[in-house]
C-alpha cells in the first residue's frame, strides 16, 4: 500500500492539469478527491467505448482499423526503403550488398535502444490517456524525447568505435569491410535524430494517433529513397546475353558516393521525419503536447519509463545478440564457401531473404501496434475483458493476412527474389529461404501480436524471459545443428561442426523458422493463461 500511495503522489506531482493546486503534503482525502474528479474523464461508456483520447467514441473494430491501417502503410513504406537500400547496394556489387546486410543488424542495435524507450512511453501514455490523465501523458512525452536524444548520441558513439571489429567478426571481405565502416560512420552521426523520430512515433501511437506518424514517415521515406539514389551513383542495368550487364538507365546525378550516399539518404530522411514529428508534438496534434518544462529531467517519470523500458531493452538486446550470432554463422558459412572455391555472397542472400520476409510480417506488426495501444487503453479504462477481446481480433487478422503472404512466398520464390537482385549468388540461395519462412507465417503472426499486446500492457519482464528462452534454448542451437556451420579460426583452419547434418544456409533458416513456431506456442500460452492484464505500470 505504501508503494501505491507513493506512485499516486508522484502522478499528482506531474499532472499539472489536474493537481497543480494540490500539495503532496496534504491529506489523502484531498488528493483522492482531486484524483477521482480527474479520473471521471476516462473509463468506458455503457456500450464499451473509450471516453478519452483520439479513440474516444469508437467501437472496437473501428479502433482496430484506425490504429492498424496507418501503421501497415507506414511499415510498408519503411520496408520499401530497406529494400531500396538493398537493391541499390546489389546494383553496386556483392561487397556492397554484404556491407548493407551487416549494417542492418547494427542499425537494429540502435533501434532496440529506441524500442525500449518507445515501449515504456507507449504503455504509460496509453494507460494515462485511457484514465483521462493527459498531464501525465504530456510529462511522459517530454521525458521520452529527452532520453531518446541522449541515448541516440551514446549509441552512435559506441557504433563508431566498434564498426571495424564487427566487420572482422562477420568474416567480410576487405572491400565489404571498408564499405561497412563508411556506412556505419554516417549512420552513427544521425543516431540521435533517428532515436527522437521513433520514440515520438511510439508516443503518438500510445495516445491513439497512427495517422500523424504515417505522414511523417511517408515524407521521411520519400526523402530517403530520392537522396540515396541521387548520391549512390547507382545505374539501372540488366543482365543481357552471355551474362554481360547492359545499361538501362544511367543515374542523372553527378554523385558517385556508393554506400556512403545510401547512408546519407537514411540520415537526411530521419532528420526530416523527426522535424515533422517534433512540430506535431509541439502543436498537440496527437491529443498530448510536448511542453518545454517536461524536457528537463523529472526523475519520477524517468524511473517509470526505465522500469518498463529496461526489461524491454534486455529482452531485445538478448534477442539482438542471438540474431547477431545468426549473422555471424552466415559469415562463417560464407568463409567456408570461399575457401572451397564458392562465392562470397551468402551474407547478401541472407539479408535479401530477410528484407523480403519483412513484408510478410508488416500486417502482424501493424496489428501488434494496435493490440498494444488497445490493451493499454482498455486496461487503463478498467476493462480486462475488452483488452483481451481486442488482442484476439488483432491476432486473427494478422494470422489470416500473413498466411496469405506466406503462400505467395512458397508459390513464387524465384520471381520475388529476381525483383530485388539479379546477382547469381542471390538467385541461387534466396528462393529456398522464402519457401522455408513462408510456411511458418501463422504462428509467427500470433507471436508478434501477443508479445506486442503484453508489452503494451506493461508485462515486459515476462516477455523478456520468454524471449530469452526461445532465443538461446531453441533458436541458436537449432540453427547451429541444422546448418552444419564450421567455426573459422585465425590461422585459416576450422572447428568442425559435430552435427551429422550439413544443410548450409537453408538449414540455418529451417532452425530459425522452427523456433518461430515454438515462439508462437509460448506466447499464446502466456496470453491465454497468464496474468498480463493485471501488471502495474
Amino acid at each position: 500500500m505504501g508503494d501505491e500511495r507513493d506512485e499516486k503522489a508522484g502522478e499528482c506531482s506531474i499532472d499539472r492539469l489536474a493537481c497543480e493546486s494540490v500539495e503532496l503534503t496534504e491529506g489523502p482525502a484531498v488528493r483522492g478527491a482531486v484524483e477521482g474528479a480527474h479520473r471521471r474523464a476516462g473509463g468506458l461508456t455503457s456500450d464499451g467505448k473509450l471516453r478519452s483520447g483520439r479513440l474516444a467514441g469508437l467501437t472496437m473494430w473501428q479502433a482496430v482499423w484506425v490504429l492498424s491501417w496507418p501503421v501497415t502503410l507506414e511499415s510498408f513504406l519503411n520496408s520499401l526503403v530497406g529494400l531500396t537500400d538493398t537493391k541499390l547496394a546489389a546494383g553496386l556489387g556483392v561487397d556492397e550488398t554484404d556491407a548493407i546486410g551487416g549494417a542492418s543488424y547494427i542499425m537494429w542495435f540502435i533501434g532496440l535502444v529506441v524500442m525500449a524507450l518507445g515501449v515504456g512511453a507507449t504503455a504509460l501514455i496509453a494507460r494515462s490517456v485511457g484514465r483521462g490523465r493527459l498531464g501525465v501523458a504530456n510529462a511522459v512525452l517530454g521525458q521520452a524525447v529527452t532520453l531518446a536524444v541522449l541515448a541516440g548520441a551514446i549509441v552512435g558513439a559506441l557504433v563508431t568505435v566498434v564498426a571495424a571489429p564487427v566487420a572482422m567478426l562477420l568474416s567480410m571481405s576487405e572491400g565489404a569491410g571498408e564499405a561497412f565502416d563508411r556506412y556505419m560512420t554516417v549512420i552513427a552521426l544521425g543516431a540521435p535524430g533517428a532515436a527522437m523520430l521513433f520514440v515520438m512515433i511510439a508516443c503518438a501511437r500510445g495516445a491513439g494517433d497512427s495517422k500523424s506518424p504515417l505522414i511523417a514517415m511517408v515524407v521521411r521515406n520519400i526523402v530517403n529513397i530520392i537522396v540515396s539514389y541521387a548520391l549512390s551513383g547507382y545505374d539501372i542495368t540488366r543482365v543481357g546475353e552471355g551474362g554481360v550487364r547492359e545499361m538501362v538507365f544511367e543515374n542523372p546525378f553527378g554523385f558517385d558516393l556508393g554506400v556512403t550516399g545510401i547512408a546519407l539518404g537514411t540520415v537526411i530522411g530521419d532528420v526530416t521525419g523527426g522535424g515533422i514529428m517534433l512540430w506535431m508534438a509541439l502543436r498537440g496534434r496527437w491529443g498530448i503536447t510536448l511542453k518545454r518544462r517536461w524536457l528537463r529531467p523529472h526523475w519520477h517519470t524517468v524511473r517509470r519509463l526505465l522500469r518498463l523500458g529496461l526489461p524491454n531493452f534486455f529482452e531485445t538486446f538478448g534477442m539482438w545478440i542471438g540474431n547477431f550470432m545468426v549473422i555471424v554463422m552466415v559469415g562463417w558459412l560464407g568463409a567456408r564457401s570461399a575457401v572451397e572455391g564458392g562465392g562470397n555472397g551468402l551474407l547478401g542472400a541472407h539479408i535479401i531473404g530477410v528484407r523480403i520476409e519483412a513484408f510478410s510480417f508488416l500486417p502482424g506488426f501493424a496489428m501488434g501496434m494496435a493490440a498494444a495501444t488497445l490493451a493499454g487503453q482498455y486496461i487503463g479504462a478498467g476493462s480486462e475483458s475488452m483488452a483481451r477481446a481486442a488482442v484476439l481480433r488483432c491476432a486473427g487478422l494478422a494470422a489470416a493476412v500473413m498466411g496469405l503472404i506466406g503462400g505467395l512466398f512458397v508459390a513464387l520464390p524465384h520471381e520475388i527474389t529476381a525483383l530485388l537482385s539479379d546477382q547469381p549468388e542471390h538467385l541461387d540461395n534466396t528462393p529456398a529461404l522464402l519457401v522455408i519462412c513462408g510456411v511458418v507465417q501463422v504462428p509467427f503472426a500470433l507471436a508478434i501480436v501477443f508479445r506486442s499486446a503484453m508489452r503494451g500492457a506493461g508485462d515486459v519482464r515476462v516477455v523478456m524471459m520468454l524471449t530469452w528462452v526461445s532465443t538461446y534454448v531453441i533458436r541458436l542451437p537449432m540453427a547451429y545443428v541444422l546448418s552444419g556451420v564450421d567455426i573459422p579460426l585465425p590461422d585459416g583452419t576450422f572447428i568442425e561442426n559435430p552435427s551429422p547434418l550439413d544443410w548450409g544456409l537453408s538449414g540455418l533458416w529451417i532452425g530459425l523458422c522452427g523456433e518461430l513456431i515454438l515462439r508462437g506456442v509460448i506466447f499464446s500460452a502466456r496470453f491465454f493463461f497468464g496474468g498480463w492484464t493485471r501488471v502495474r505500470v
